[in-house]
């Protein structure tokens, strides 16, 4: 069903796509060809596996499992949020009137009590009112035209459409700028006009694959410093909710066990500002030993609340 969906395929693909070795995936091969399946191998630097031309499998009978499955995946809300909530809907009625009686009631069941709400608590739905727009450049893989809003700046860029990304509440677009894949924040994207110019696509690009290398790329970035901490159990659980990375420290060192005292650990920080910020919020459950920077800057910032709150409160005068 791959191959048929996909047209051609090497060997090393289909064993990262099912976690394979590629010995396997060969072996999988001629077991088809075996039975009866018309696999052609073609040779060459663009070549692979492919089906005979005008050969369709009509293995798609769908399990109940799979349908509840597919059930669950229209039940979020990010296929309103790609503007495709209406068509989802319709598919959804569309599959559970092709079930039989017993799976179309099952499905039905799971539809009823499961609900997906990818939002954080206290937080509200980032505007995504472009979103649609590029669901359909990328679909098309067309060329768009940004004005990008960064920490650095704002800067307008005309980059190739290659994917895109859900991750937590927050949308991401990969595309590719001056032949190098990046990644752009979609709630920072202020403005977008979609170009009738094809998408100019990187060589052998897997969206997952960047994606994966990414994530990793950046989280190993923005962890590069160290701070030693004394950090009570209570302070633990709080850290849990502002840094996951300097919770996993934590576990990595006190073990599994659970602990009554306040412990020395080392934990990574992105930077003493930001660390300042963040370690603020445990209150007196965390202390900093060092590094002396970080130590120095959040007493600091405990003064100056210290000394905003010990002054009386001005009061505006109302016209």
């Amino acid at each position: 069903m791959l191959l048929q969906m996909r047209g051609r395929a090497t060997a090393e693909f289909l064993a990262r796509e099912f976690g394979v070795a590629v010995r396997t995936i060969h072996r999988d091969l001629a077991a088809l060809e075996a039975t009866g399946v018309p696999v052609v191998a073609e040779r060459g630097r663009a070549g692979g596996f492919a089906l005979m031309a005008g050969y369709r499998t009509n293995l798609t009978g769908m399990s109940g499992a799979e349908a509840e499955a597919l059930i669950i995946a229209g039940a979020s809300s990010t296929a309103s949020q790609l503007g495709l909530g209406a068509a989802a809907l319709s598919g959804q009625r569309k599959l559970l009137a092709s079930l039989p009686a017993d799976s179309r009631a099952r499905a039905q069941r799971i539809a009823a009590r499961f609900n997906f709400d990818p939002v954080q608590w206290y937080r509200r739905p980032l505007p995504l009112d472009l979103l649609p727009a590029l669901v359909d450049a990328t679909w098309r893989d067309r060329q768009v035209s940004i004005r990008y809003e960064s920490w650095q700046g704002v800067v307008a860029r005309q980059v190739s459409t290659l994917g895109l990304v859900q991750k937590s509440d927050n949308w991401y677009l990969v595309a590719a700028h001056q032949g190098q894949a990046r990644t752009y924040r979609v709630s920072s994207i202020k403005q977008l006009t979609v170009l009738e110019l094809a998408a100019q696509r990187p060589p052998k690009f897997e969206l997952g694959r960047y994606w994966a290398d990414a994530v990793a790329e950046f989280e190993s970035r923005i962890n590069t410093a160290y701070a030693t901490v004394r950090i009570s159990p209570v302070g633990l659980q709080l850290l849990r909710e502002v840094s996951a990375a300097a919770a996993d420290a934590v576990d990595a060192m006190v073990g599994n066990a659970p602990f009554t005292r306040p412990v020395v650990v080392e934990i990574p920080i992105e930077s003493v500002a930001h660390a300042t910020r963040q370690l603020l919020r445990l209150g007196a459950e965390v202390e900093v030993l060092k590094p002396a920077t970080l130590r120095a800057a959040i007493a600091r910032e405990a003064r100056a609340v210290l000394a905003r709150y010990r002054a009386a409160p001005q009061r505006r005068n109302s016209k």
